[in-house]
């Protein structure tokens, strides 16, 4: 049993071919570049920076995490190593296996089957839950921007359920009953949220490089929003936000890298385009090594202005960038960061909803899941069933939830996804050493382990809660696994099994 567990399944067969289950090879480095900075820059730099730099204290007082202050730009900056650690190691497996799955089929040619489902049921986590806080936030910045123009949505439907059972803030608790109610349960949605989800959702299944497109227009727009608060916001800063730089020392510093990690999520969305990338073995390692590198920069210095324009300890808001410009009084620039916002957490929300579908698309190819989920429609070439169904999923998610509870469970499921990353191309190594490797990590041997290392030192500073919701995640994945995948398994009945 234990070895079929760990049975690893050969490279070659990673390798889709063409065939009419094949996925169409439609994007160049620049379009990965460009969905790297359309994932990465979204929710992190727009919503979960104010918890980082704030801290979280529940409405009775208990502190659950400690903020960094202005010292988040020291979070940013050891994030940023974290993730280039992590950056290159996939880089190497992306260059070798240029197929849909990503980590999750990574981890089926280095660690085996039972690891390579815990990633994939892992990666869950990482796209579709975290999809889940990005609509939340991508409804936020919305109302926001239409309260410039005197339209004030009501709030029962911009708040879900959990979001207000979960709120300290009064007018938000108040919802509880000042909603409308049937059978005596408060109606408490957040429509906006599960709207996008749907366009998005229209978007993805129409054909992957017209939401490149869509993607590409989007990022520009995000980078000239940014830059418009970093040219504006630099002339209004106040140096006495700046003291004291660390308020909560290097426990603010490392916990307010735990929640800002969210920031980071996504580059590594970027493997899972290596099936429809032209020339993978050279683009895929340009598009997530150059995306991460401009991000970390872009980030560092908005996280410097933002902490300059306003009171560290103000900033535990959904809305940060907005809230310090009102705070320097700066409205106009604030509507217009809004709006920018809008569309900048669109682009995440197409990545994201672009990644999940063709993790399952591999898992469901491998027999782990039902394999009429594998289909491909035949205009299109876009796994059309799970893009529905993933969309079905985020939607009626972000109808209710709760957003921080999302960022911590996504934040621990993507490290545990980037840790075991990081073994696998030390394994790899190990065991098929004469691979041709169109990329290949510099100084392995330290850069492998240090990224191992490191991400499980950025998971320590995530709290109990969150590691107790994953622990039982995992073990519902693992019933799942044994009831279906082990039975259904392609590679186990090769073998037999």
């Amino acid at each position: 049993m234990l070895r079929r567990l760990l049975s690893r399944k050969p490279i070659a067969d990673l390798e889709p071919g063409d065939s009419p289950h094949s996925l169409h090879r439609a994007l160049g480095a620049r379009d990965l570049i460009f969905l790297a900075i359309g994932a990465v820059i979204g929710a992190g730099i727009f919503s979960s920076i104010g918890t980082a730099v704030a801290g979280e204290v529940r409405e009775t007082g208990e502190v659950v995490r400690y903020g960094a202050g202005p010292a988040v730009v020291v979070s940013f900056v050891l994030l940023g190593v974290v993730c280039g650690l992590a950056a290159l190691c996939y880089a190497e497996l992306a260059s070798m296996i240029p197929q849909a799955g990503s980590a999750y089929a990574y981890a089926y040619a280095t660690l085996g089957e039972l690891v390579a489902w815990i990633i994939g049921w892992d990666l869950i986590l990482e796209y579709a839950v975290g999809n889940v806080a990005v609509a939340i936030a991508w409804a936020g910045y919305l109302d926001s921007m239409l309260s410039g123009f005197g339209i004030h949505m009501p709030g029962w439907l911009i708040h879900g359920y959990f979001d207000v059972a979960a709120s300290s803030h009064p007018e938000v608790r108040a919802l509880l009953e000042t909603a409308p109610h049937v059978a005596g349960i408060p109606i408490l949605i957040n429509l906006p949220a599960f709207l996008i989800v749907g366009v998005v959702t229209w978007l993805l299944l129409i054909g992957v490089k017209e939401s490149a497109r869509a993607n590409t227009v989007m990022v520009i727009v995000k980078l000239v929003v940014l830059a418009l608060f970093v040219f504006v916001g630099a002339m209004h800063v106040d140096p006495a936000h700046y003291t004291p730089f660390a308020p909560n020392g290097w426990t603010g510093i490392h916990q307010g890298a735990a929640i800002v990690f969210f920031a980071y999520i996504g580059f590594d969305a970027i493997s899972t385009a290596a099936e429809e990338t032209k020339d993978p073995q050279r683009n895929m390692p340009i598009g997530i090594l150059a995306g991460l590198a401009i991000c970390t920069v872009i980030y560092v210095v908005v996280g410097a202005v933002m902490t300059g324009l306003a009171p560290w300890d103000s900033m535990r808001v959904s809305d940060p960038l907005a809230h310090a410009l009102e705070t320097a009084g700066l409205p106009v620039v604030q509507w217009l960061v809004a709006a920018g916002a809008v569309i900048s957490l669109s682009a995440v929300l197409l990545v994201f909803q672009y990644g999940q579908p063709r993790i399952l698309l591999a898992m469901a190819r491998d027999g782990l899941l039902p394999k009429r989920m594998a289909s491909v429609h035949p205009k299109y070439k876009t796994p059309w069933t799970l893009t529905i169904l993933t969309g079905l999923l985020v939607g009626v998610g972000a109808l209710v939830a709760d957003d921080d509870a999302t960022y911590d469970l996504t934040n621990i499921g993507t490290l545990f996804a980037f840790l075991l990353v990081c073994i696998g191309v030390m394994v790899l190594r190990v065991v098929d050493p004469s691979r041709p490797r169109p990329f290949r990590v510099p100084f392995v041997w330290v850069v492998a382990p240090l990224g191992a290392v490191a991400c499980l030192w950025t998971m320590a500073g995530l709290p109990a809660s969150a590691w107790e919701r994953f622990a039982v995640w995992l073990v519902i994945g693992l019933a799942l696994y044994f009831a279906y995948g082990w039975r259904n398994s392609v590679l186990g009945k090769k073998a037999g099994g």
